[in-house]
């Protein structure tokens, strides 16, 4: 199958994203591969919307899904997905700014692996500085509490290989096709913010498929444009993101001591990283 052909619904999730969301529509209506474009915006208050529509009235590619409030990420990212019918589905933040190929090549990527893998990306910032999200391990909270070191999730990247396995990518930008999204049901929807990348990583590996980075696709992340502006709901959602990835995946492995315990350390850290969050917002 030719690389011309345009066959990816890339789906942009928007929440006061007025500072990039005009940059990202424009680069990816500009992307080669992009068939369909589908913003779901949840409940923005500011000009988002107004961006989004003009974009939308420009390129007959793009629709919109307005909710009045915010239901979180991945019941959007879901509702983006069923709006769309193409063969591969990109998930694509509003701050992240996509090159010309860089949708296409993962999609090239994706198909020398038989359709049976989820992609990521190299993640870089402004400075160029790789985002160690972009590769991660799977967390271990019982191990967290052996050993504080393991609850750093990040992976180096191998520049060796074009193509990187790892156990999760960032959902900042990852590219998978519709037929697995589908396979696993696509996004937990009980995640409301953060970890639900993590969750769908491992879901895909449930079931025998690769999880990997293309190294040698590189992509603009300006990370948390929109976080910036609730940083204690954000904190709050990942931290209760955190708790539901260790009730599903690891709870049952372990002893109520343990579970207690964990659940000591996830909301313990809450405070803390709330209060980071805030002092960091008001700079």
């Amino acid at each position: 199958m030719s690389d011309a052909i345009a066959d990816i619904a890339a789906i942009v999730v928007t929440h006061r994203s007025t500072a990039t969301i005009d940059e990202c529509l424009v680069r990816l209506r500009a992307a080669a591969g992009v068939a369909q474009i589908r913003v779901v915006d949840n409940g923005s208050d500011d000009d988002t919307v107004a961006v989004v529509q003009r974009h939308a009235a420009a390129d007959a590619r793009l629709h919109f899904v307005a909710n009045p409030d915010n239901p979180g990420f991945a019941i959007a990212c879901n509702q983006g997905a069923r709006d769309s019918d193409a063969p591969w589905l990109a998930f694509v933040n509003p701050d992240c700014l996509v090159e010309p190929d860089s949708l296409q090549r993962l999609r090239a990527h994706g198909r020398q692996l038989d359709g049976n893998a989820l992609l990521g990306v190299d993640l870089v910032d402004e400075d160029g500085v790789r985002d160690p999200a972009a590769r991660r391990r799977d967390p271990d909270f019982a191990a967290m509490l052996r050993s504080p070191a393991t609850a750093s999730l990040g992976v180096a990247g191998n520049d060796a290989q074009s193509l990187q396995q790892v156990d999760a990518v960032s959902g900042a930008l990852l590219l998978l096709p519709r037929i697995l999204f589908d396979r696993i049901g696509g996004f937990d929807e009980a995640y409301r913010l953060h970890a639900e990348d993590l969750d769908l990583c491992r879901r895909v590996r449930m079931t025998g498929a690769a999880v990997v980075v293309a190294n040698d696709v590189r992509v603009l992340h300006l990370r948390g444009v929109s976080s910036r502006s609730r940083p204690l709901f954000v904190e709050w959602h990942k931290h209760r993101g955190l708790w539901r990835y260790f009730r599903k995946f690891e709870a049952p492995r372990h002893g109520w001591f343990t579970r207690c315990v964990v659940f000591a350390m996830i909301w313990g850290r809450f405070p803390f990283a709330a209060l980071r969050a805030w002092s960091a917002a008001q700079r």
